[in-house]
C-alpha cells in the first residue's frame, strides 16, 4: 500500500519535500513522470486506465497526492476514479481550501481515499472516511492507506527519517529518502495494524517498498522544491519482485517553461 511522507515549511531551503511510494498491480498501464500533453503545466505520472495521477506538481506550484483507504470489507467500487481528484486539482485553479470543501460535497461518488492538495503556502488534507477537511500544520507528516499522520509503522519511521534531514542538502536528501523509500522490512507482528488482511498480508504491506509478483511498489518519487522555485523531481520505476524499470529526473523551475527530461 502506497507511503507519503512530507515537509511543509520546515526546511529553509525548500517549502515542499516529498518522498512517495505508489503501490498498484503491475497490469495497470501507467506512464512516467513527465509533463503532461494535454496540459504542460502539469508534471506527474499518469494512470493510462483514467488519465489521473497519484502525485504531480504543476507549473505554478500546485501539488496533489493520493492515496486509497484500505477498509475491510471493501465498500461498493465509486462511480469515479480517484486519481481524477489530483488531476483535477493540479489543472485547475481554485484555491486548496475551497477544492477540498468541494470534493467533500462528492465524495461519496469515489471509493475510500485520503487526498493532499495545496501549494508551497498551504497544504489541506481531506478523506471521505475522516472527519472533513482539515489544514495541515507546517512540519513534518506521513500518509499510508488511512488518516493523515496514522501511526502505522512505516509511516513512524518515515517521519523520523525525513526529520532528521531537515538540515540536509540536496544530495543526502535525495539518497536518503529513497533509501528510506526501498525499505522491504516488514513491521514486528505486534507493531502492525489491524485493517481487516490476513496476518501474512499485512506483514508483506506493511514494508515501505512491496516486492509482490503481481502487486507491490511501482514508482519511488522525490520532490524538492526550493525557496527559489527551482524543483528537483526524481522518479523511479519498478516491476515485478522489485525489478528496476528505470528512472526520470527533470529540474525545472516555477512558472518557466518545462525543459527536456533525462531518462534512463
Amino acid at each position: 500500500m502506497c507511503l507519503i511522507l512530507f515537509a511543509a515549511r520546515a526546511h529553509a531551503e525548500y517549502p515542499l519535500i516529498v518522498a512517495a511510494n505508489r503501490d498498484e498491480s503491475y497490469s495497470r498501464p501507467a506512464a512516467p513522470a513527465g509533463f503532461w500533453d494535454d496540459d504542460p503545466r502539469v508534471c506527474a505520472g499518469r494512470d493510462l486506465q483514467h488519465g489521473g495521477t497519484w502525485l504531480g506538481l504543476s507549473k505554478e506550484g500546485r501539488f496533489a497526492a493520493i492515496t486509497n483507504y484500505r477498509q475491510r470489507p471493501r465498500s461498493a467500487r465509486g462511480e469515479h476514479s480517484r486519481g481524477k481528484l489530483t488531476r483535477d486539482f493540479l489543472t485547475g485553479a481554485q484555491l486548496p481550501a475551497r477544492y477540498v470543501r468541494d470534493v467533500e460535497h462528492r465524495a461519496a461518488a469515489y471509493t475510500g481515499f485520503s487526498l493532499i492538495v495545496g501549494d508551497l503556502n498551504e497544504l489541506w488534507f481531506y478523506s471521505n472516511r475522516g472527519n472533513g477537511p482539515q489544514r495541515i500544520t507546517d512540519g513534518v507528516h506521513g500518509l499510508s492507506n488511512h488518516l493523515l499522520d496514522e501511526p502505522w509503522p512505516k509511516v513512524r519511521g518515515g517521519i523520523a527519517a525525513l526529520q532528521s534531514l531537515l538540515h540536509a542538502g540536496e544530495a543526502e536528501l535525495t539518497q536518503t529518502l529513497f533509501r528510506v523509500l526501498a525499505d522491504r522490512a516488514p513491521a514486528p507482528d505486534h507493531l502492525l495494524p489491524s485493517t481487516g488482511l490476513e496476518l501474512e498480508r499485512e506483514r508483506a504491506v506493511s514494508a515501505a517498498f512491496i516486492p509482490g509478483a503481481t502487486y507491490g511498489t511501482r514508482a519511488s518519487t522525490v520532490v524538492l522544491v526550493g525557496a527559489d522555485g527551482r524543483v528537483v523531481f526524481l522518479e523511479r520505476r519498478f516491476g515485478p519482485e522489485g525489478a528496476s524499470l528505470g528512472d526520470t529526473e527533470l529540474r525545472f523551475e516555477l512558472g518557466l517553461t518545462p525543459p527536456v527530461q533525462a531518462q534512463a
